[in-house]
């Protein structure tokens, strides 16, 4: 099957930068579009940013020019460099990977798969 594992979460004061990471491993043929959500306590899931197998990106506008997505096609990895980070960026970042895999010897299938999450907490 397929795993996604983020990691570089953790606790930074207002101003600070963090670098989130997420590998995609598995069973995996081919990895699709790539991003990052976030959910904060008592709100839905938000886009944070995206990113094609070419490299364009998307990002929404509480994010934009702050945070910047990026990813290692041989690594199957994409990564979130958050930088001026404000209290209302905590949240638990989720990525996700739409992707192609083997379902079986001679079965490929397409999916989105989403990680565990990783709590990021700006504080002072």
């Amino acid at each position: 099957q397929v795993q996604l594992v983020e990691s570089g979460g953790g606790l930074v004061q207002p101003g600070g930068s963090l670098r989130l990471s997420c590998a995609a491993s598995g069973n995996i043929f081919s990895v699709y579009a790539m991003g990052w959500y976030r959910q904060a306590p008592g709100k839905q899931r938000d886009l944070v940013a995206t990113i094609a197998t070419g490299g364009r990106t998307n990002y929404s506008d509480s994010v934009q020019g702050r945070f910047t997505i990026s990813r290692d096609n041989a690594k199957n990895t994409v990564y979130l460099q958050m930088n001026s980070l404000k209290p209302e960026d905590t949240a638990v970042y989720y990525c996700n990977a739409d992707l192609k895999f083997y379902s079986s010897t001679y079965l490929r299938t397409r999916n989105v798969f989403w990680g565990q999450g990783t709590q990021v907490t700006v504080s002072s």
